[in-house]
């Protein structure tokens, strides 16, 4: 295989303690008017005021939308844009969690472009340039400072449904891991859930070969030089760190090592893309109403196992950027212990073992494997082809979370 490599990413990413005071010196440059996208919790908070402060020292307007909220429904994105156009901002600024990214990216996108959001479902349907974009995370999770994607609800829709575009990619992302200092346990286990598996999909999603267009037939290209390395960075940070930061909110150097992962793991997974485990959350997002990392997270070790004759030198490099000792170990033994040390990290920060655990009935199977195979996007990236039997199979082990039998299926097939 020729070595191939390749990254979408922002112009300009920032990372560490304090650097949220970069935030005037780099709007000043993009525009005069600027639109800020958030939510009304952190519009209330000091430190979020004092970012805004900032703007205006330098020169730049500012209106503050603080009516995103969970899950992005469209009509909030639609009040975020009008409130956008009265303002005639140049500029957009998120400062949040995953939902304030992503509206500021479909605002950012719809302020230049027009239209409804409808109009940019799928791949490559973003024409030009969106207005310049700023973001700033305030959970170590979903990495999307970082990716080319934007997430939100269609009540038209059964599931999520997603924009992705190289488009979307902001200009500026600056991550600062003090502003995740105040994430309560729940939060930052679902979110550093959300990232570890962002990584783990990333390095273990399918490879393709690199032909000359490989770039611009596809926003998620899968696995490469490039997106590997951020991936086990971000598998090696995140691994030895979201416990402690889950057990211990003020352990400041876990809180950091925890952010960078997530924005590693971005990194990765908005060049290499995810695959199966987020395919099924979509569905399961919308039937349960339950946090999203918290889904895929539920999914990535059945996941593993469906894919493990498919990618298991990936899983056993996984485990060693884990710190896990496979000295002498088989292969598939070595992928083994990395699989079950995914779920017992799970475990350890509260994530359900089940998807019946996230309130999954057993009459919704049929439709969760349906809709699941419906994310074309995510499908194609997945390293074991997929189709309705074998996604049936899966969906079925992560209910009644036979993660064993999974592993013993796979093994008589690849004995015989």
């Amino acid at each position: 295989m020729t070595l191939f490599g390749a990254l979408r990413t922002p112009r300009n990413l920032v990372f560490g303690a304090g650097q949220r005071a970069a935030l005037p010196g780099y709007a000043a440059k993009l525009g005069r008017r600027a639109l800020v996208v958030t939510d009304a919790r952190l519009s209330n908070e000091a430190d979020f005021r004092k970012m805004v402060d900032g703007l205006a020292s330098s020169g730049v307007a500012v209106h503050v939308f603080d009516g995103t909220i969970a899950e992005l429904p469209l009509e909030c994105i639609a009040q975020g844009v009008e409130a956008g156009r009265k303002f005639g901002a140049d500029l957009v600024i998120g400062i949040g969690g995953g939902s304030c990214l992503d509206a500021a990216k479909v605002c950012a996108l719809l302020l230049a472009h027009k239209g409804k959001p409808s109009d940019y479902y799928g791949e490559f349907k973003v024409a030009g340039p969106i207005l310049p974009l700023i973001l700033l995370p305030t959970t170590s999770g979903t990495g999307s400072e970082v990716t080319p994607v934007a997430v939100i609800t269609d009540p038209d829709r059964a599931v999520k449904v997603g924009i992705a575009s190289p488009e979307l990619i902001c200009h500026t992302a600056i991550c600062d891991p003090e502003l995740t200092y105040s994430c309560p346990p729940s939060l930052t286990a679902v979110s550093g859930a959300d990232a570890l598996t962002h990584a783990i999909e990333a390095y273990t999603t399918i490879r393709r070969t690199p032909t000359d267009t490989i770039v611009h037939d596809h926003v998620f290209l899968g696995k490469n030089a490039l997106s590997d390395a951020y991936a086990l960075l971000a598998i090696s940070h995140i691994s030895c760190s979201i416990k402690r930061a889950y057990d211990h909110g003020d352990d400041h150097t876990a809180r950091e090592r925890l952010m960078l992962g997530a924005t590693t793991a971005g990194l990765a997974f908005g060049t290499a893309g995810t695959a199966a485990a987020h395919a099924v959350q979509y569905p399961i997002g919308a039937m349960t109403h339950t946090a999203h990392g918290a889904g895929v997270a539920v999914m990535m070790p059945y996941v593993m196992e469906l894919n493990r004759n498919f990618c298991e030198p990936e899983l056993v490099e996984i485990g060693k950027v884990m710190g896990l000792d496979l000295e002498g170990r088989s292969s598939f033994d070595a992928a083994s212990e990395t699989i079950d040390a995914v779920a017992a990290l799970f475990a350890s920060i509260g994530i359900p073992k089940s998807i019946a655990d996230l309130g999954i009935v057993e009459a919704q199977l049929p439709q969760v494997a349906e809709q699941a195979m419906g994310s074309a996007r995510l499908i194609k990236n997945n390293p074991r082809p997929l189709d309705p039997t074998v996604m049936t199979s899966l969906v079925g082990a992560a209910f009644t979370g036979d993660r064993i039998g999974l592993r013993n299926d796979v093994k008589a097939w690849k004995v015989n």
